[in-house]
């Protein structure tokens, strides 16, 4: 059973009987996305996790591409009526779309189970334990009778539109050169299953010898990686003419460690 951001107004802090539950089924999953308060913020989700697996994406109260102004949100792709909509619910809409999207991505919408949204965001509870982690959506109860804690929350981060599913990697990059600059770095993966764009991994004083860390959430599942590109910008215009490569850099998976 799956539950769709299930209603927090009047059904938030009621006995079981009342709302969604994971004694409803044998297998209960359910996906937040608009868990912010009804008064005042008008969220019309429920927040507690109530199933076998609980999915927060983007920490289940913003979802990315919701915070659009009112003209470009109505006149959208999808057509005024589904604009008009999103409009006044988007947050609690994104729900079933990133449920239709788990239905096609079959390895997408990996959840990971963490403490809260800014611990999974600081990259601690990354990447996936040995078991693997569940997929949120259509493919949740591929799990079941994995876990044995009474609640499992988990995290992740989706795209701001359709296709919305994104693969979290951890990218570890050790600079190389002779004097620090300041700027920016820049990580592109290419593999087997694809090419990301280009993810910052690093910004403000680049030191040689250092190791930058930063976890990416690539719109690809980018398979084996076939190749790095590094790119580097101090932002200036410097007459010195700095330089600045990459030692090394390290690629891991979360979903495969």
């Amino acid at each position: 059973l799956s539950g769709l951001d299930p209603a927090q107004p009047y059904f938030q802090g009621t006995p079981i009987e009342v709302r969604l539950d994971k004694t409803d089924a044998e297998f209960v999953d359910v996906i937040h996305t608009d868990t912010a308060p009804t008064i005042p913020y008008l969220g019309f989700g429920m927040s507690p996790a109530i199933g076998h697996l609980d999915f927060y994406p983007n920490g289940g109260v913003e979802m990315p591409g919701c915070s659009k102004n009112a003209i470009s949100q109505i006149v959208d792709l999808d057509g005024i009526w589904e604009g008009s909509r999103d409009f006044v619910a988007c947050n609690h809409l994104r729900s079933y779309k990133y449920y239709s999207d788990s239905i096609i991505y079959q390895d997408g919408f990996l959840g990971y189970s963490c403490a809260s949204y800014d611990v999974f965001e600081s990259g601690l509870c990354f990447p996936c334990p040995a078991e693997g982690c569940p997929n949120m959506g259509h493919y949740a109860d591929k799990f079941k009778g994995k876990t044995s804690n009474d609640f499992v929350k988990l995290y992740l981060n989706t795209g701001e539109a359709k296709d919305f599913p994104l693969w979290r990697y951890k990218v570890t990059v050790t600079l190389s050169g002779k004097h620090k600059v300041t700027g920016y770095v820049n990580i592109a993966l290419y593999g087997s299953g694809g090419n990301t764009k280009q993810h910052q991994v690093a910004k403000g004083t680049l030191k040689p010898d250092n190791t930058y860390t930063s976890y990416i959430d690539a719109e690809v599942n980018v398979g084996t990686v076939t190749k790095v590109k590094f790119l580097w910008n101090n932002n200036a215009v410097n007459p010195t003419l700095p330089t600045i490569g990459a030692a090394t850099v390290v690629v891991q998976s979360g979903e495969d460690r």
